[in-house]
């Protein structure tokens, strides 16, 4: 791996293609106070200080896409559609990076399915990242590196490389000595939601902390 420029510009990858299948439903689509579990997480994405926002969808795209109404329209926002999706989340890694390869000198990998993320734990990711002048950046939880995950633009080649139903943690391996990792204190919650108990833990925890859901 060679140093590579740190320019900020940094463009987000928001992962949406998956089929849901321990969910049983549409996950993307899922109701969260007001809004879809999708466009909670795109809404803190466009909200970020990131530079541009590839949104990639796959299973059931078009439905998905007709449901983020005027947000679909933000100019910072591309869609692509993973026609490959079934091949597992790496295709769908490959056809964000794919999308900001040749004008952005910086990615960060996003879940669609974790809505606890928001602008200030992007933006503070990525100022820490960049002042850090290290390859790859991620969210700290207990010992381990958690998303987001910001990747250099040297590093965009192994990403393309990756295939199968694994997302990049074998990058975070292999260069384990070059993360800066934030910690962001016990308050952050890293779930992702995958089942309806994951779904019903997140709506009661929703109403007990009385948390507030920006859309704008």
């Amino acid at each position: 791996m060679q140093g590579g420029s740190f320019a900020r510009r940094v463009a987000g990858i928001l992962l949406a293609a998956g089929a849901s299948t321990r969910m049983g439903t549409l996950k993307q689509l899922l109701p969260v106070a007001g809004v879809t579990l999708v466009e909670r997480s795109l809404h803190a994405a466009l909200k970020s200080r990131l530079d541009r926002i590839v949104l990639v969808l796959g299973h059931r795209a078009p439905e998905i896409e007709a449901a983020l109404s005027g947000i679909s329209r933000d100019p910072k926002l591309t869609i692509v559609h993973n026609r490959r999706y079934a091949e597992g989340i790496s295709s769908s890694l490959v056809a964000g990076v794919e999308e900001i390869a040749h004008s952005h000198d910086h990615g960060m990998i996003l879940l669609a399915d974790m809505p606890f993320i928001d602008d200030r734990v992007i933006d503070l990711l990525i100022e820490s990242y960049l002042n850090s002048r290290l390859p790859i950046g991620a969210v700290k939880v207990g010992k381990r590196a958690a998303h987001p995950v910001i990747f250099r633009r040297d590093l965009f080649f192994e990403l393309k490389s990756l295939t199968g139903d694994v997302g990049a943690r074998s990058l975070l391996k292999k260069y384990g000595d070059q993360v800066c990792l934030i910690a962001l204190g016990r308050d952050y919650d890293d779930r992702d939601i995958d089942t309806q108990l994951d779904y019903r833990n997140f709506q009661t925890d929703l109403k007990e902390r009385n948390r507030q859901w920006p859309i704008s």
